[in-house]
């Protein structure tokens, strides 16, 4: 009895159970093309015997011969040369689909949209999107700066491919991870009188001053909330860090400023760290992107250059 059994009625169940898989068909279409099963496998980088095997399988999956085998070579049958004319034109079709994945993942490489909360993108991304023109020197980078809000706003509506965020937890909707740790801080002008305390400010003496403020919705502004529950008293609101810095070192009042902002400034005594006890003010820094969408291509390469 043949090896081949033969099966009757048409197919039933998923296509990919009923037709051979690409690799089958290429093997198909090299064995008549070079009219030996060895030279077919030495072609595809596979033994001679793993190419009998798949074609014995794909025969038993079509129920009809497709090779007869001999001392001078491998021959297709009449079946199989007909198979073999649905193989190509459906390799055919893998290879332009391929080209076609191909190209989209090329125009996906082609650029990155990056939207970062301020800090982050005064302080740490430059030097991580120039490490990425290091490895990546075609890919055009475009990046918003923004509150942590709007970071959040502009990945869920499909503006940016990647986002960066402070704050005490990641937006709704977004998946996350942590890149870096962050601590505010707060700083005054060298004439104010918290330059000249010997002893800590208390939680209750901070939330009691009005402060220059970042406005609602920014990382910092979130975390200074979540520490004082609520209470901070804005004595400006300002919608960036370059913004509330500038006004501290005017002497316009107190500010709390994450402590990547304020290295400059500290060293050369235009700004004055005013100790605090017994509040935490320390906070996560987070790569974020929609829920269930991995980052990929030059998203998830910038995305691990934050963690090198």
């Amino acid at each position: 009895m043949s090896d081949v059994e033969t099966q009757t009625g048409p197919g039933t169940g998923p296509l990919a159970h009923r037709v051979p898989d690409l690799g089958a068909l290429e093997l198909l279409l090299a064995v008549a093309r070079l009219g030996s099963l060895g030279g077919a496998a030495r072609e595809l980088g596979i033994t001679q015997p793993a190419a009998s095997s798949r074609i014995r399988s794909m025969e038993r999956l079509l129920g009809v011969a497709l090779v007869d085998r001999s001392p001078r070579g491998s021959r297709l049958t009449d079946a199989g040369a007909l198979v073999t004319d649905w193989a190509r034109r459906i390799v055919e079709a893998a290879e332009a689909f391929d080209i076609g994945a191909q190209a989209l993942r090329d125009r996906r490489d082609s650029r990155l949209r990056v939207a970062a909360s301020m800090t982050i993108a005064e302080y740490l991304l430059p030097g991580w999107l120039l490490a990425l023109r290091a490895r990546r020197p075609d890919t055009a980078v475009s990046l918003l700066a923004g509150n942590s809000a709007t970071v959040a706003e502009q990945l869920l509506s499909g503006e940016v491919d990647l986002g960066f965020v402070e704050g005490v937890d990641a937006p709704q909707g977004l998946d996350s991870a942590v890149i870096a740790r962050d601590r505010l801080i707060v700083v005054t002008a060298p004439a104010h009188a918290w330059a000249r305390r010997r002893r800590p400010l208390a939680a209750s003496e901070l939330a009691a001053t009005p402060l220059i403020l970042r406005e609602k919705g920014s990382g910092t502004r979130q975390v200074l909330d979540a520490a004082l529950g609520g209470l901070a008293r804005p004595l400006i609101e300002l919608s960036s860090t370059t913004a509330v810095k500038a006004a501290a070192v005017s002497g316009a009042g107190p500010a709390v400023l994450s402590e990547l902002a304020v290295g400059e400034e500290l060293a050369m005594r235009r700004l004055v760290r005013v100790p605090v006890e017994g509040i935490a003010l320390a906070r996560d820094l987070r790569a974020v992107w929609p829920t269930g969408h991995r980052p990929a291509g030059p998203a998830r390469e910038l995305l691990s250059l934050t963690r090198g």
